[in-house]
């Protein structure tokens, strides 16, 4: 029997790839947390409405790429295909909606079923950010700055370009959805079959198709632009000066659109080329009609996520993990005493394991490749003395020190 492989489209996080994947989530958070922003964690799971409601029956997500099954009690499950859905059905079930704004990290896995390539799998996995109760382009402005300092904290700032657009209010979408959907209706011939499908139950969602022949068509479709109203323009200005005001630079792209009823105004992706052919690497925009579809109030709100596996492919490195300290007993004696000498130094914060295997020269030799920083050498007259040499490794120095002194030395060093 051949071994046992890892489902298509999923991975092993593992050494250096887990050591990228956690610096990334603890960077996010981090920052995050510098803006007041507070890790909530809900079910890989939810009930399949939470994400058909959300993301429409007729998208690719609901139709073509999500985990659904029925449970033993005969309810439909889904693995979350994304995150903001659900941080929204939280709200909506822990009675938050009076308490805003609620300024909301998240990260975990997420499911869809789709062709795996460089970068992008079936269980992914992704940090985001919700702020509800966003009032209004003072708000985006500071979660798109808080997206770019993420970013900049993971050294990934040079590497990528901020892309804005606007998507207006609901007046300006109906005017241009009006003015699009008689485009499309001129041009049906030319679309896919499933966007002429899409042009009857939900038109906007021809805009999110794949389609190369859909995509050429909507090279001269109406731009959204040009059915921009006077509040929808004087958000659109407010937005660009306040994003000028912390310092973020970008660059407007018409093309940034959304095929969902509830976003308005801000759109938004950071795009890099270090990968390969442009990609997004984190992407959002502002929503106002989701958290009703969860049986709540209308409460506008803001959020982005990222893609933790294509960040972290991003990294020049993986973070280094600290030098540790290596505990060497000569004896049985010793052995036994090394025990409370290993955990006072893990209970200091050091990172430390006992070496016990091979003779004296051979647990050296592996303690020097294991990059530890010190050695901790215990025999039967250190015992005696209540003491144990200290081997500084890079200075190659060694001095005595008292037991009871070790953790003190060792933070000196």
């Amino acid at each position: 029997m051949a071994g046992l492989q890892p489902p298509r489209g999923t991975h092993d996080l593992i050494a250096d790839t887990m050591r990228r994947h956690r610096h990334v989530v603890e960077t996010a958070a981090r920052v995050t947390g510098t803006y007041g922003f507070e890790e909530w964690a809900t079910p890989i799971f939810e009930d399949t409405r939470v994400f058909s409601r959300t993301l429409g029956e007729t998208s690719d997500v609901v139709s073509k790429e999500m985990y659904t099954f029925e449970d033993r009690g005969g309810e439909s499950i889904t693995l979350r295909p994304e995150g903001t859905a659900a941080i929204c059905r939280a709200l909506v079930t822990n009675g938050l909606t009076q308490t805003l704004p609620q300024k909301v990290f998240y990260q975990g896995p997420m499911f869809r079923y789709e062709r795996p390539q460089k970068g992008r799998f079936r269980q992914f996995h992704q940090i985001g950010a919700e702020l509800i109760g966003a009032e209004g382009p003072l708000r985006d402005a500071e979660i798109i700055a808080m997206a770019q300092n993420v970013l900049e904290a993971l050294g990934l700032g040079d590497d990528v370009v901020l892309e804005l657009n606007t998507l207006g209010d609901l007046a300006s979408r109906a005017a241009w959805r009006e003015a699009l959907v008689a485009y499309f209706r001129d041009h049906a011939e030319a679309l896919s079959e499933e966007s002429r499908a899409r042009l009857e139950s939900n038109p906007l969602r021809i805009l999110d198709s794949k389609s190369e022949q859909d995509r050429r068509l909507l090279d001269a479709a109406p731009e959204f632009g040009n059915f921009l109203n006077e509040d929808s323009r004087r958000f659109w200005d407010e937005l660009r000066h306040y994003l000028t005001a912390f310092g973020v630079k970008f660059v407007e792209n018409p093309r940034i659109v959304r095929g969902l009823d509830y976003y308005s105004h801000t759109a938004f992706e950071f795009v890099t080329t270090k990968l390969g052919a442009q990609g997004t690497v984190l992407a959002g925009g502002r929503y106002e009609g989701l958290i009703e579809q969860m049986g709540g109030p209308a409460i506008p709100a803001i959020g982005w996520a990222g893609g933790i596996e294509r960040l972290a492919l991003l990294l020049d490195a993986p973070p280094e993990l600290p030098p540790g300290i290596a505990v060497v007993p000569m004896g049985d004696s010793a052995l036994l005493q090394a025990a409370p000498i290993v955990q006072s130094l893990r209970a200091a914060g050091f990172r430390a394991e006992i070496e016990t295997r091979g003779n004296v020269k051979k647990r050296m030799e592996r303690v020097v490749k294991s990059g530890a920083s010190h050695a901790v050498v215990l025999g039967d007259d250190e015992l005696a003395r209540g003491v144990v040499q200290l081997r500084d490794l890079s200075a190659r120095e060694q001095r005595e020190v008292a037991i009871p002194e070790l953790v003190q030395a060792l933070g000196e060093r």
